[in-house]
């Protein structure tokens, strides 16, 4: 048996010795990897920025619908979130249409405000634009959806152990925003521009047809956004995204007493 056994345990001592030669002589790995960004399977634009450049990829007539019936049936729009994971397997939707014609939109309207204020000046010209673009829709969009994002995540989420742990993607609290931006934008940007010549006016019921349009504008805003969070499952209590309606009520009985007109303040904040 000794001398049956002595060439497997001859064989072993080689491979260990030549496994710790072999592992002595490595070299050693001085840098990192590169990121998964940087690599082939990964371009440096994600799909979704790579699809808003590419007009064919969008479907725009979903997204019209998605716009109709934002101001009809919110309801159902909130809704097709569980048909995006179900397709999908996200909550958010993968298709850039809806944020690209809100870029579209944004322009077309500031533009027209600044015809319609007799804007001359180049720099005063893309002030505007650039505002209503990159500070109204992408910087407080980014600002706000990442707001309500962490909330969500962090406070409202429902934990359970019989089900997978899910959680709020940020893209999808940025389509949220993009859904209640909308109407907003059709109320104060579009309604408010043809109603300009009354709003502006002195007197008692300018301020309050302008003030109204605020007041109405931001809070349905804010029941778009509970909308948006109260369809996702693992979410609870999603109503407190409604409070901000009762301070948007107290600061709109305030800039009454005030006299202070808000069309007037907001449009003397671009071309006072």
């Amino acid at each position: 048996l000794q001398e049956c056994s002595k060439p497997f345990l001859h064989g072993l001592t080689q491979s260990n010795s030549l496994s710790l030669m072999t592992s002595k002589e490595a070299p050693r790995v001085t840098s990192l990897p590169l990121p998964v960004l940087f690599t082939s399977r990964a371009p440096f634009l994600p799909e979704y920025i790579r699809r808003a450049v590419k007009y064919p990829q969008m479907d725009l007539e979903y997204t019209f619908w998605q716009m109709v019936y934002l101001c009809l049936d919110p309801k159902r729009v909130c809704k097709n979130a569980s048909y995006h994971k179900q397709t999908k397997n996200q909550w958010a939707r993968d298709d850039p249409a809806f944020t690209v014609l809100c870029f579209l939109f944004l322009v077309v309207a500031a533009v027209a405000y600044t015809i319609a204020f007799q804007v001359t000046n180049p720099w005063t010209f893309a002030r505007v634009v650039l505002g209503a673009v990159l500070f109204d829709f992408v910087f407080l969009g980014i600002l706000l959806a990442t707001i309500t994002w962490s909330i969500s995540n962090r406070f409202l989420k429902v934990h359970s152990l019989h089900s997978v742990d899910q959680s709020v993607e940020w893209l999808y609290s940025f389509d949220v925003h993009c859904n209640a931006f909308f109407p907003l934008f059709l109320i104060l940007y579009v309604l408010q521009y043809f109603l300009l010549p009354f709003l502006l006016a002195d007197g008692f019921f300018p301020m309050l047809v302008s003030n109204s349009l605020f007041a109405l504008a931001l809070c349905y805003y804010h029941y778009i956004t509970f909308l948006g969070y109260s369809v996702l499952p693992f979410l609870k209590d999603a109503v407190y995204f409604l409070y901000p309606c009762a301070l948007i009520a107290v600061l709109y009985v305030v800039s009454l007493i005030l006299g202070m007109n808000c069309s007037v303040f907001a449009l003397g904040f671009y071309f006072g």
